[in-house]
């Protein structure tokens, strides 16, 4: 009989909300540790220094183990009854991120696999999907809370969005290095991308700002502190990949700052975590209030 309640409770036990949370730290730094010790280029045979297919692998399971499981936590707030911020608000966000988790084994493929440039591939698809949906999520986050910022925070919410604006304008409109001959309709669809992602980028930073400043101090502040990380995560790095495809001839991807992509990943898993860790605990709280 103990052995049977030892197999019940262990599952449980395995997924408690330290658990979790070690674990998402424990994987951003193996993820940093990996790009800084193996991101060094080597020699090919056509004189032309190029990183290791088998690093490129180990950058794309990283990302993608990162957005796989912050889709599945997400999904479990969704499940529960008793989470604070609504269940749309992780429903949108958690198949937000299983889309982008698809759109980079979509992207990794093309890369990696066919050996093309990914300039525009089917992982795209999934990329805006998650964009729309992230920024769905988010702003139903911000309705689901009465804001009520000061003068003060407004003015930080302008200047982030301000800069964040500029930076990427700045970027996107950098003179862009030689890139291979790509077909005629990826070529007219790309700028589309473009501006769709750098307009995506700069919304979900401004959304972000506002969802930190709303909830700081709150029962799920330290959740939706893990959010806005997450999307300025995100910002960081979709801001150093269009500068380096813009900027930087014949780039190749893995280089450090590519990092954020996987960080972004962790703490929208641990944002989603904290939450239902929080929600959870909340009756029981108030049970206890009340009895005394």
């Amino acid at each position: 009989m103990s052995s049977a309640y030892d197999k019940s409770y262990r599952p449980k036990f395995m997924l408690t909300t330290q658990n979790i949370v070690l674990a998402s730290i424990g994987w951003g730094v193996l993820a940093l540790l990996y790009f800084l010790l193996f991101s060094a280029k080597i020699p090919t045979s056509d004189g032309i220094e190029r990183r290791a297919d088998w690093y490129l692998i180990g950058t794309n399971i990283l990302e993608a183990a990162a957005y796989l499981g912050a889709g599945l936590l997400c999904l479990r707030n969704w499940r529960s009854p008793q989470i604070v911020s609504g269940r749309n608000v992780w429903l949108a966000i958690g198949v937000g991120m299983l889309s982008y988790f698809l759109g980079g084994i979509f992207f990794g493929y093309t890369e990696i696999v066919l050996k093309e440039e990914p300039i525009v591939s089917f992982g795209d698809v999934f990329f805006v999907i998650t964009y729309i949906l992230l920024g769905v999520g988010m702003i139903l986050a911000v309705a689901s809370r009465r804001i009520n910022l000061e003068k003060w925070q407004w003015l930080i919410v302008l200047a982030i969005g301000a800069f964040g604006s500029a930076l990427a304008w700045l970027i996107s409109n950098q003179p862009k290095g030689a890139v291979e001959q790509v077909p005629r309709w990826a070529e007219n669809i790309a700028p589309i991308l473009n501006w769709f992602y750098i307009v995506s980028d700069v919304l979900l930073l401004i959304i972000a700002t506002i969802l930190l400043l709303a909830f700081w101090g709150g029962r799920v502040s330290l959740s939706w502190r893990m959010i806005a990380a997450a999307a300025f995560s995100l910002y960081i790095a979709d801001m150093w990949f269009k500068y380096a495809t813009n900027w930087i001839i014949n780039y190749q991807s893995g280089e450090i700052l590519e990092v954020f992509w996987v960080w972004s990943g962790v703490l929208f898993g641990m944002g989603a975590v904290l939450e239902y860790d929080a929600s959870s605990n909340r009756p029981r709280r108030d049970r206890g209030r009340k009895r005394a």
